[in-house]
Formats: C-alpha cells, sequence, structure tokens
C-alpha cells in the first residue's frame, strides 16, 4: 500500500520584489484572499496576485510615499492614504474597460514610435502629446494635515474613514468627494479605523492608548475603551455579535462588549506588539498574527486554542479563504506571503499539546452553540436597497473638489502590467453564465519529507544584526514601468541593519573554481582555505571590540556617566559610541548639557555613515538633544549679559555657545538628506523641523 503524503500546517508561498524602493503599507483582499495591494516610498500602489510573479497593475498619482492602502468588500475600489495628507481613490471596475483594448493601444503606440523615428528629421520636433496608453481612474480627497495612517471601506454605502497623523477622523462621500464629517477625540495619530458590519458604527484605535466607538448616524462618539497602556495599533468587529477586539503595543488583546460598552476578557503575555488580528468568518474564535507566530484565541474564557509556528517575521495583513488563512509581510522592498491550513488548526475546545507537531490529522471542531451570547448585527437586506444615513457637515464646511485636483486626476494613471492575471482575478461585475462562477482553489501544501524537516522549517529566524547564508528562495521581480510621474531621488547606498547575509560574504567563495572529481582531498582543503579567509582578521576585531566594551563598563560601574562617554569617544571606535548611546537614549534624564558637547561631534559622524544602524542612533540621539537643549541654548544665548561674575553662568553660557555652533554644523548635512525618500528622509524632515530655529 502506497505511503500517504504528509504535508505541513503552515508554508511560505512565494517572495517578490513589489517595488522600486522601500514597501511602507499593503492590504490583503478580504473577499478572495487572492488580490494583494501594496503602497512604496516611490509613491505607486501595485496590485498583485497571490503565488503570481508578476504585477497586475500599477496606480499613479501620488507624489509622496504610501502610508496606508484599503481595499473595498468586492474589491472593485481602492483608496491610498499618502504622507502628505491626501487620499485617492481608484475604481477597479472602471480599469476593466481598458483591458480589451490594452493591445491594440499599444499597437499604436509602436507605430507611432515608428513612424516618428522614420518620417521626421532629429532636428524637426514633433508638437503635441504622443497617444496615451491608459486613462487615468482616480478620485481625489484632500484635508488632512499630515500622514494618513489608516482608511477603511463603508461595508454598504460609497463612503471612506481615513485617520491621520493629526489626530483627525474625517468620513468622505466618494461621489460628491467632498468631506461628510470630522470626528475629533483623540490626541494622538489615529492608528485604524473600522466599519460595524451593519455600517450603523466606526471603531477607531489611536497611539493615545484608547479605543472609541462613533455612531454615524448620530455623529458623536458613543463610548471610550481606556484599558490599554500602550498605542493600539488595530481594532476588528465579531462579524456576528455585538463583539470588539483591540491590539495594542502592551502585548495585550482585549475583547469589549458593544452592549454594556466594558471589557469582556484580556489575553496577556503575547510575544510582542500586536499589529494584526482577524476573527474566523463564523467568529468562533480570533487569530492573532504574532513574531513567526500564529494564535488562536477564544474570549470567555480567556484562553489559547492552539500556536502554529510560521517563520514570516512581522506580519502586515491576515485573510481567510477556502480554510486557509494567507498571511503577508513586507521587509524593505520585498513582500513575502504564507498559508496555515486552518483545517489542522484547532479553533476551539483545548490548546494543542505540541504547537510544532505538524502531522497531526485535521482538528476535530465541536459544534457551535445554536445562540449568540450577545445580539447580532442587523444588515440590510440589499446593499442598494436604502443609502446609509450618517451625520453630516453643513453644506459651506464641505469641500469641493479644486481645479487642482482635477489636474490631479488627470495626470493619475491606471497602468496593467499584466493582461492575463489581470483578467484572472478581476471578473467581470454583471456577467449571464449559465455555470457555476469560478471557485479559486486552494494552495496546495507542500510535502513535508519528516518531522525533523517540519520542526526546521518552523523556528523563527533568529533577531541578529548578522546572519550565516540561508538556501535562497526565488525572488520574483515586475519588469519596469515607463510614467510621467518624476522618479525619486537617487540615495547613497546604505548598508541595512537587517539583512539576510553579512556584507561581501558569497556562497560561491566556498567553493573551488572547478570541480575535480579526482582530487577530493585538495577540494576540501581549498574550500577550508576559503571558509578561514579572513577569519583571524575577524577575530582581531570582535575581540578589540570586547576589550574597548570592557574599558567603558569598568567607568560606567561608578556611576559617571560623562567620563565613560569621554572614554567611548577616545577610543576612536564609533561601533562602541553606538552601543553606548543605544543605552543612553532609552534614558532621557541622563542628558547633560556638558554631555551633549561630546556627543554632538560623533552624532555629525554617525548621519554620514552607510551603515543603517549608525544613521538610526544619530537621528534618535540628536532629536533629544534638540527636544530637551535646544530651546534652553537658544534661551541662555539670547539672555542680556549680567552684572558681575557668575563662574557657573559663564560656564553654562560657553557650553551653550559650543553646543550651537555644533548644531549649526550637522545643521546644513541635516538639510541636504532631508531631500531622500523612506524611513531615513522621514527621520531627516523631522529634525530638519526641530532645527528650524537654528537658521
Amino acid at each position: 500500500m502506497a505511503t500517504p503524503v504528509v504535508t505541513k500546517t503552515a508554508w511560505k508561498l512565494q517572495e517578490i520584489v513589489a517595488h522600486a524602493s522601500n514597501v511602507s503599507s499593503l492590504v490583503l483582499g478580504k473577499a478572495s484572499g487572492r488580490l494583494l495591494a501594496t503602497g512604496g516610498d516611490d509613491c505607486r500602489v501595485n496590485l498583485w496576485s497571490i503565488n503570481k510573479p508578476n504585477c497586475i497593475m500599477s496606480l499613479t498619482g501620488h507624489t509622496s510615499p504610501v502610508e496606508s492602502v484599503r481595499l473595498n468588500t468586492p474589491e472593485e475600489l481602492i483608496v491610498a492614504g499618502s504622507q502628505s495628507g491626501s487620499i485617492r481613490v481608484w475604481d477597479l471596475e472602471a480599469a476593466k474597460k481598458v483591458v480589451h483594448s490594452l493591445k491594440s493601444q499599444m499597437l499604436v503606440v509602436h507605430k507611432w514610435s515608428q513612424w516618428k523615428e522614420e518620417a521626421l528629421p532629429h532636428s524637426c520636433p514633433l508638437q503635441g502629446p504622443e497617444p496615451s496608453v491608459l486613462s487615468p481612474v482616480l478620485r481625489t480627497l484632500m484635508g488632512h494635515k499630515a500622514n494618513i495612517c489608516s482608511l477603511d471601506f463603508h461595508p454598504y454605502g460609497e463612503f471612506v474613514a481615513s485617520g491621520s497623523q493629526d489626530t483627525n477622523i474625517k468620513l468622505w462621500d466618494i461621489r460628491r468627494k467632498g468631506c461628510v464629517f470630522r470626528y475629533r477625540g483623540h490626541s494622538q495619530a489615529v492608528r485604524c479605523l473600522r466599519f460595524s458590519p451593519d455600517g450603523k458604527w466606526l471603531a477607531s484605535a489611536a497611539d493615545d492608548h484608547t479605543v472609541k466607538l462613533w455612531d454615524l448616524t448620530a455623529g458623536k462618539m458613543m463610548s471610550e475603551f481606556p484599558g490599554h497602556t500602550g498605542p493600539v495599533n488595530v481594532v476588528e468587529f465579531h462579524p456576528n455579535e455585538y463583539l470588539l477586539a483591540s491590539g495594542s503595543s502592551d502585548r495585550t488583546i482585549r475583547f469589549w462588549d458593544l452592549e454594556k460598552f466594558q471589557v469582556v476578557s484580556c489575553i496577556e503575555g503575547e510575544p510582542g506588539p500586536v499589529r494584526s488580528v482577524l476573527f474566523n468568518p463564523d467568529g468562533c474564535c480570533l487569530y492573532s498574527g504574532c513574531q513567526d507566530s500564529l494564535r488562536v484565541y477564544g474570549w470567555e474564557p480567556e484562553r489559547c486554542f492552539d500556536v502554529v509556528l510560521v517563520n514570516w517575521g512581522k506580519v502586515a495583513d491576515l485573510a481567510i479563504c477556502n480554510d486557509q488563512l494567507i498571511g503577508v509581510a513586507f521587509s524593505q522592498s520585498s513582500v513575502s506571503s504564507y498559508v496555515v491550513d486552518l483545517t489542522r488548526v484547532t479553533r476551539t475546545g483545548t490548546v494543542a499539546p505540541d504547537p510544532m507537531q505538524d502531522s497531526r490529522p485535521p482538528a476535530q471542531q465541536p459544534p457551535h452553540p445554536s445562540a449568540p451570547l450577545r445580539r447580532i448585527y442587523e444588515r440590510p437586506s440589499a446593499t442598494g436597497s436604502e443609502p446609509q444615513r450618517v451625520k453630516q457637515n453643513s453644506e459651506s464646511e464641505r469641500r469641493s473638489p479644486s481645479s487642482e485636483d482635477d489636474r490631479d486626476e488627470r495626470e493619475s494613471r491606471a497602468e496593467i502590467q499584466n493582461a492575463e492575471d489581470y483578467n484572472e482575478i478581476f471578473q467581470p461585475k454583471n456577467s449571464i453564465s449559465r455555470t457555476p462562477p469560478r471557485r479559486s482553489e486552494p494552495f496546495p501544501a507542500p510535502p513535508e519529507d519528516d518531522m525533523a524537516t517540519a520542526k526546521e522549517a518552523a523556528k523563527p529566524s533568529p533577531a541578529t544584526d548578522v546572519q550565516f547564508p540561508v538556501p535562497k528562495l526565488e525572488v520574483l521581480s515586475r519588469p519596469p514601468v515607463v510614467t510621467s510621474t518624476p522618479a525619486p531621488k537617487a540615495e547613497s547606498p546604505i548598508i541595512p541593519a537587517t539583512r539576510n547575509e553579512p556584507i561581501g560574504l558569497k556562497a560561491s567563495d566556498f567553493l573551488p573554481a572547478v570541480k575535480i572529481p579526482q582530487q577530493a582531498e585538495l577540494v576540501d582543503e581549498d574550500a577550508m582555505s576559503q571558509i578561514r579567509k579572513g577569519h583571524d582578521t575577524m577575530c582581531v576585531v570582535l575581540t578589540s571590540r570586547h576589550k574597548n566594551l570592557d574599558t567603558v563598563r569598568a567607568v560606567w560601574t561608578t556611576g559617571d556617566i560623562k567620563t565613560s562617554v569621554d572614554s567611548a569617544v577616545a577610543i576612536n571606535d564609533l561601533s562602541v559610541v553606538v552601543d553606548l548611546l543605544n543605552i543612553v537614549n532609552q534614558k532621557a534624564s541622563l542628558w547633560k548639557l556638558d554631555l551633549c558637547t561630546t556627543i554632538l561631534p560623533q552624532i555629525e559622524k554617525l548621519l554620514q555613515s552607510k551603515y543603517e544602524s549608525y544613521v538610526q542612533t544619530g537621528c534618535t540621539s540628536l532629536k533629544l538633544i534638540l527636544q530637551r537643549f535646544l530651546p534652553l541654548i537658544t534661551d541662555i544665548l539670547a539672555a542680556p549679559p549680567t552684572v558681575g561674575v557668575d563662574i557657573s553662568r559663564e560656564e553654562r553660557l560657553h557650553k551653550c555657545r559650543v553646543c550651537y555652533k555644533q548644531l549649526r554644523s550637522i545643521s546644513g548635512l541635516v538639510k541636504s538628506k532631508s531631500g531622500l525618500s523612506g524611513r531615513h528622509g522621514s527621520a531627516f524632515r523631522e529634525l530638519h523641523l526641530l532645527m528650524a530655529s537654528l537658521d
């Protein structure tokens, strides 16, 4: 009898290069679980089909990095918010019309270019624009004054909610392109927004540690849930009952009763900040995407049903389709997708004894209770039967689209990269067919050779700065896209803080150039010599660094922070300075004015380093100095001279002059780097604003 093939519970689908620069946001289509939208620092929104290598469509129009993206429930509209506060909505249904004429239009452009080269001399410029391949499908919403941190589509009406770093929540009417209502109440950035399943409420989570519930009909806050002790990153409504879940950076998940407006239970002990949660479609459990694992929770009472180890790092979004949970994560310009087979996951009852046991049979699910514990949502019978009633601003407060917005819409483009994948994902909305609609098939699970291989594949990735090479997966990239959108400025090469391979180390260096079977012993010797190359030098470097850190630590134990910093600077090794600053930055009370005079020259060196970790540490230290000491320095320098001799004041004045001179020197460097894109550009722009008083 043939041996049955044992499959995995969780596996990696693929890894793609999603953007030319860093990925800043992404979202999965919840209806199909197959559509992925990514926003990048290159100001683009790209659409992908899960487990397909090519980009389906690229949407342009934003002029600053895309911070948040969201798809509506039927996956026909997509909204994207940028770092500048602008919001753009694309109609994917309208873009379908372009697919049928794509080939003919591309032929027109090809013949146009060919005729221009053959018929016109090079000295005769051609007047007028070239034929456009695709027309824009975009709506622009303006009104926020800072980054767009969160977005959500109304489940029935044509409304979009947006949350920003300016602490405001706005409700937009897509048809009229105007702000319907503004909700105020949070004191810090709004990180997540979710409409209730019946479309009557809106839940918001913010960095001020609170969750708020808003009534759309009355236009006011219904209740505030202040239980968290850290920024709240995500909220999610139960699909049926009046229940809300919230996840926070305090490593807890709280469940809130929306009838009694009180906490139901609290799950503590998460391995890290909670960034992504999702209820099962039938509401039997909650999935939490943790660091390198998926956890399955119940709430009455609070308990963990199962833990599945998945090597996905920090998962950014989750979706469920065909009894499979799809998770996506991003790092720099790459996006990875993972699948968890939910038929092999315990969703009710007791926790599984061994989360590493990937070869267990499918879990037997006990029947659900016939009646819910709470009131259930009353959904409208038809999507377009009755328009959603919401509280609206007066006509004078609504913002009508300006000519500048119309110009932006005309300049925006929807560029289809792969028509075949596009047709497969975006099916016609109003098609007539005598056969049942095509249903997407589950992703096939790869076979598992043995239990040891399963455990090895499920091990979480180490959180170290340098890792030994691992077998590389095939990275799928998309072809370059030609557009009229200006390209971002080129950045100087920076070595990332997190990378899969040590810098300058190649697997080919460990192998001989030519394999000679007759000289097996010689081949082994050659391989060992390649492995030992540079080993002694690295040992000397690490030994020297360890000795230097011991010297600084000996001074640190005496309690003299200034002397320990002076000793680290005297060693003339930036790595030691970075290690010391990473400790000092954690406690702002350790900073003194005389410490700034020593640290500022080192910060200038760190900001010019090619190592990302050095630049990050330098930016953090400089931000602390500017926030704590720049007002003091400017006040002391602007104060009139005193009569008589004051030794302490003269010393303080001298330190302020030294710091001011050094800050002026650093100000030019910060200004030159504030034009960069991505995380570094944002940090330098923030520092440039803090240093505005120096100009």
